[in-house]
């Protein structure tokens, strides 16, 4: 049985002290990205630093938050685990932990750090949408991410271009790392757009036009897959909103024809390099067959990074199996297999209840996105959709879930009036 949250609609709007802090975390898991990039290229510092001072931040962000949150609770986390994606999401981390135990790890250390790191995150959301009104809270949330990617795009548009043309720099900073950030920030827009909470339309045109600039393949395609079906399925979309859309993209595309033409000539003379898929068939066939020689429970947490060979002649050293479903295999066996099936699962069936328009239309776009994203492309720790990006989403479909029932029962006792 599904918990019951508050329709936020019915509540008077009240300032709460987490917005502030919601926002902070928003940006802080957009820029982030970019925080070794910095660290190294404008304060000469090794790109360990960058990464202990994420750990930091997300300490910082931990504790901050706990102390905002003391003595409010809106939303006790029993109840949000009663919804089964949260339930999911606190068995991978559990087993995620569990797995450090066999972990073929480079280092167990920084390993337990990164760990840490990422449980860090999903407290951090855990705890802010205990204390805080939802909607309040994951609309500060999400423009702090949108304004954290809109942060990473201006500094991508800043950097010297990569030697195949592509957005980043070639050793600390991938494309694919900017594409993945403006096409999540770019939906989050588009939610709250949708949903008249802010007006975004710039920021959105900044991180999509950022995200075809990244010429980032994997993230294109399923951006494209997501947008095209809520295009599709979203009959609240005027006619002439879509062809304008069309025209837009026509446009964009147009202007940046030359460079798509230049890229493609790079890309199709790389030969079996990683970003290539021939590169990504050879490393898929490599992770599965280590995969295989630990079926049940896989090799642990963060057991590719310096553990896996380096690849091909430019020597690449995979971080991920570059397939979601590939690397939880390759982490955690079959039972990441499951936790994989289970999470996405109990999503998409979470969101399958909710009654047919806009936002329904919406949320299996966001989950399609992720899903064909995830078939070329991964994360190093985290799924996809991040941990805590699962709790917010959940919590938001139930409470649409709610907002539908009440709809529903207003209906009955007008009716039997």
């Amino acid at each position: 049985m599904s918990p019951t949250i508050d329709n936020p609609e019915n509540e008077p709007h009240s300032k709460s002290s987490t917005g502030g802090v919601a926002f902070a975390v928003g940006f802080y898991f957009a820029f982030r990205v970019i925080t070794v990039l910095v660290s190294v290229r404008i304060f000469g510092a090794e790109p360990r630093t960058g990464t202990a001072i994420n750990i930091a931040l997300d300490c910082f962000l931990l504790l901050a938050t706990a102390f905002g949150a003391i003595g409010q609770v809106r939303y006790p986390f029993r109840k949000m685990t009663k919804l089964t994606s949260i339930r999911w999401a606190l068995l991978f981390l559990g087993f995620s932990l569990c797995s450090l135990l066999w972990s073929s790890t480079a280092s167990l250390s920084d390993s337990l750090a990164y760990w840490c790191a990422m449980t860090a995150d999903f407290a951090i959301v855990v705890m802010l949408l205990r204390a805080g009104r939802l909607i309040d809270v994951s609309g500060s949330l999400m423009k702090g991410f949108i304004w954290g990617a809109c942060t990473v795009a201006i500094v991508a548009w800043i950097l010297p271009a990569q030697s195949d043309l592509r957005l980043g720099d070639d050793e600390l900073l991938g494309p694919n790392q900017i594409g993945y950030v403006c096409a999540f920030a770019f939906f989050f827009a588009q939610y709250l757009i949708r949903e008249k909470r802010a007006k975004l339309g710039m920021p959105a045109v900044v991180l999509a036009v950022t995200l075809l600039r990244t010429l980032s393949k994997t993230t294109i395609a399923a951006f494209l897959v997501g947008e095209g079906f809520l295009l599709i399925r979203d009959k609240s979309i005027s006619r002439r909103s879509k062809i304008l859309i069309a025209v837009a993209a026509a446009v964009v595309l147009t202007i940046f024809s030359g460079l798509l033409t230049s890229y493609y000539d790079i890309y199709t003379n790389a030969g079996n390099q990683s970003e290539t898929l021939t590169g990504r068939l050879g490393i898929w066939a490599v992770f599965l067959a280590e995969a295989i020689q630990q079926p049940w429970t896989g090799h642990g947490f963060d057991s590719a990074w310096k553990v896996i060979p380096p690849f091909g002649s430019d020597q690449f050293e995979a971080a991920h199996a570059h397939n979601e479903l590939i690397q939880q295999f390759y982490a955690y066996g079959l039972v990441g297999v499951c936790l994989f099936a289970g999470i996405y699962w109990s999503l998409y069936r979470h969101i399958h209840r909710l009654m047919r328009g806009p936002r329904k239309a919406f949320f299996l776009a966001f989950l399609m996105f992720i899903l064909v994203r995830g078939f070329a492309d991964t994360e190093r720790f985290d799924l996809s959709l991040p941990l805590w990006g699962i709790v917010m989403i959940s919590l938001l479909i139930e409470h649409a879930h709610t907002a539908e029932e009440q709809v529903r029962q207003t209906i009955v006792v007008s009716s039997s009036l």
